[in-house]
């Protein structure tokens, strides 16, 4: 046999053993996911060629497949040095079908329109606009990722961690033979975030190796898995209610609900837990819960430090919108900086679907007779109106049913005002809210249930609300100043020329009739709106001016935010779109505190985490001593009254789960640290943090107790950052989760956490013991 035939059938069989491997690694990771066998994960693993549509110009063929992890999608680029680029299923938002995105309506022509399809990701990454070779072939495509992305997001914790760590190993099994060696045990751990010396790899390794053959294998690897996973907190803590020959009966399991998670709980919802968590068939019969179960259950979304009672709606709707704190946006159509940065329909979307129910149209002159939106006096790209109206109408009531505001910035013309008008009129139809409720003039809001569905305009109007009932009011002079000083604040930090601002506002009529119960006008003190002013209308305050009167006339803003809407706005300063805190605003009752939805900073997590309670509805009813007009609230001064509810709140911050590095260099090892933070009225306002965890970012450990005093509960937020400690420089962050005060579980509870998106991170988990006590 000669030589080039021998090589030959080495080449071929490593070809068959490197095939082998990878139907085994796929065959594992389906099971995991429960998709065995399934056509559409087939498919896509199969793959196939689409067209990537990047302008009108630049439309090329790429081949797309997922890869054996069951969870990236690989796809070939044609960049010098680049050879393929890749992607997670983790990192898509959604899967759209047609010629829904900006690019694509832009871009290809209305003939494609079912051949068309987009892969909308998390975060700031580009939407990837897709073209399919027919129209079955898109629809496959996009009923195959919409699966496999819902089944991932569905996976329990166990299985999500179980597939990571199979992820992780194969990349640490460099020569592909399915056998750990000890320089690839220590490779993975630092793969999974740990790093640990010598000595204690080969005393892990030594451990492992049964067969003392110098490499793990077969049921060697899953005890190395069983030792990484083991969790000696859960030890302790199973241990101490597992009484029935070493397993939890659904007695035991009642008197750890009861007694360390201070629920009341019944042997019924007991059998329940151990029926939908206990994975040991064996034992499930017995109606016990194994170790194993116990974890499972401890990992239910039911069970985690959100109190279940709070997750969807629970608050009472019926009360007037100006009782409530509303999710709100500004400069809601950038991506970006307010100076260059990029316009876009899709920062609506992604907006829209985060609950605000408060967005902002910054409103200009456009060519060809149509207004469009961006930052007036900059560089930012221009869009549309009527395709941002389009994308509100699609998106509206996709998360929340509840009522959205459409804060209108109007710098149009008359003729372009009533080319507004008539787009809003028909595009958003029925929804669009155009006269009060009722048949007589209102004196109060109507309330979030009886606005469910609509969509209110806040803007200028040519007379008071009562005139429309009983005179018709011709097109004039709007004698107001622009909306960017309606608090009177002087001109420090405006965007706009001073000469600009000089100039009055004509309005057309067909616009200012559909403001109904937001009416823009400007601030002149608390006194002047008690007497002059009806409920329906409203100031808009830069934070400045607003925190000011926040800290100065708190009582006085409270009484004002009682049967008024207050909406507050970056200052002019903030160009590159950073954010202040809402907290202090929301102490003295404002309604809407517009953040910059884009910039994600620990502002936008605190907002976020206010409103992620009540169905993520976007409307969180106030507290009641914030909805009387005779309260005596004073947030700064804190006299007594029903709002002092002092509470002592314990947190024993125990271990972190599959934490992520902050940079994806291999030897780049967290030394992690968490910070607990109150936010809240001053008095609450506190933070205490950990120790730092060197080198461990996959199961540290802590086992520190804090203490907060909280005074305000109603009012009060508390936060979990984790940071990756650094001695030399600022901490970088890694993860968090914040939550009201009031929707806190107590006892033994799981932390889901963030990334700096806000979005979830699949593997990664807190673990905490929270009790919280009146104050003696």
């Amino acid at each position: 046999m000669s030589c080039l035939q021998t090589r030959t059938q080495l080449s071929e069989s490593q070809e068959l053993r490197d095939r082998g491997r990878s139907q085994k690694m796929i065959q594992t990771n389906a099971k995991i996911f429960g998709m065995e066998g399934d056509p559409d994960l087939q498919f896509l693993l199969k793959g196939g060629d689409l067209l990537k549509v990047r302008s009108s110009s630049w439309k090329k063929t790429r081949f797309f497949k997922l890869q054996e992890d069951c969870k990236t999608m690989w796809h070939e680029s044609k960049k010098l040095f680049k050879t393929n680029q890749t992607f997670s299923l983790d990192n898509i938002s959604a899967v759209r079908v047609g010629r829904q995105s900006e690019g694509l309506k832009k871009n290809t022509e209305e003939q494609v329109e079912c051949r068309c399809f987009t892969i909308v990701f998390k975060g700031r990454r580009k939407n990837l606009d897709l073209i399919a070779s027919s129209d079955e072939e898109a629809k496959r495509w996009v009923s195959s990722l919409q699966k496999l992305v819902s089944t991932m997001n569905s996976l329990n914790q166990m299985q999500k961690t179980e597939h990571w760590l199979y992820t992780c190993l194969k990349k640490a099994d460099k020569d592909k033979d399915d056998k750990l060696s000890q320089s690839e045990m220590k490779n993975f751990m630092r793969i999974i975030n740990i790093e640990v010396d010598d000595v204690y790899t080969e005393m892990l390794f030594q451990k492992c190796d049964k067969s003392k053959s110098g490499f793990l294998s077969g049921k060697e690897i899953e005890h190395f898995y069983d030792l990484l996973t083991h969790r000696q907190e859960i030890d302790v803590i199973y241990g101490e209610y597992a009484k029935t020959t070493g397993f939890m009966s659904a007695e035991n399991l009642v008197e750890f609900l009861m007694k360390e998670q201070r629920e009341k709980a019944s042997l019924v919802n007991a059998l329940k837990i151990i029926e939908g968590c206990e994975p040991d068939e064996n034992a499930k019969s017995k109606k016990l819960l194994s170790k194993d179960g116990f974890l499972m259950f401890l990992h239910q979304q039911d069970a985690m430090i959100l109190n279940s009672g709070h997750k969807d709606l629970y608050q009472d709707m019926s009360r007037p919108l100006s009782h409530y704190f509303i999710s709100s946006s500004h400069n809601t159509y950038l991506l970006e900086d307010q100076l260059k940065g990029p316009s876009s329909t899709e920062a609506y979307v992604k907006a829209l679907l985060k609950g605000c129910r408060c967005v902002e149209l910054d409103c200009w002159d456009g060519p060809d007779d149509e207004p469009i939106i961006y930052h007036g006096y900059t560089l930012t790209s221009k869009i549309l109106f009527k395709d941002v109206i389009a994308a509100i109408k699609e998106y509206a009531f996709k998360t929340s049913d509840y009522p959205v505001i459409l804060s209108l910035e109007n710098h149009c013309s008359v003729e372009q005002q009533k080319t507004m008008a008539h787009h809003m009129s028909s595009i958003l139809g029925s929804a669009l809210l155009t006269s009060p409720l009722g048949d007589t003039m209102p004196t109060d809001f109507p309330s979030p249930e009886e606005l469910r569905g609509r969509v209110l305009i806040k803007g200028k109007r040519l007379n008071k609300l009562e005139v429309s009932f009983a005179e018709e009011a011709a097109a004039g002079e709007d004698t107001d100043v622009t909306e960017e000083d309606e608090s009177g604040s002087d001109n420090e930090n405006d965007e706009e020329p001073k000469e600009r601002k000089k100039k009055k506002l004509k309005l057309a009529k067909e616009l200012s009739d559909m403001v109904v119960y937001c009416k823009s006008v400007h601030f002149n003190g608390f006194e002047d709106a008690k007497k002059n002013l009806s409920f329906y209308e409203m100031s808009s305050y830069k934070e400045g001016k607003a925190v000011k009167l926040a800290e100065e006339s708190a009582n006085a803003f409270i009484h004002h935010n009682v049967e008024k809407l207050s909406r507050i706005y970056p200052a002019g300063s903030r160009a590159d779109s950073s954010n202040y805190s809402p907290v202090p605003l929301w102490n003295a009752g404002c309604q809407i505190v517009a953040l910059n939805f884009q910039t994600h900073c620990s502002d936008m997590d605190v907002n976020q985490g206010r409103f992620l309670v009540n169905g993520k509805s976007g409307y969180i009813l106030k507290p009641a001593f914030m909805r009387d007009p005779r309260t005596e609230f004073d947030p700064i001064t804190l006299t007594r009254g029903d709002w002092l509810q002092h509470k002592t709140m314990h947190i024993m911050v125990i271990s972190a789960q599959q934490l992520p590095k902050v940079n994806d260099k291999k030897s780049s090892i967290v030394d992690p640290l968490v910070k607990v933070q109150v936010y809240g009225v001053p008095a609450d306002v506190a933070e205490k943090q950990t120790n730092a965890i060197e080198n461990n970012g996959f199961n540290p450990s802590w086992n520190e107790n804090f203490q907060f005093d909280v005074y305000v509960p109603e009012l009060a937020v508390v936060r979990f950052v984790i940071e990756d400690h650094d001695s030399t420089s600022n901490n970088e962050f890694i993860a968090q989760y914040t939550i009201p005060f009031s929707s806190l579980n107590m006892g033994y509870r799981h932390v889901p956490l963030l990334n700096k998106n806000g979005d979830v991170l699949p593997s990664a988990g807190l673990f905490v013991h929270i009790m919280v006590e009146d104050a003696e």
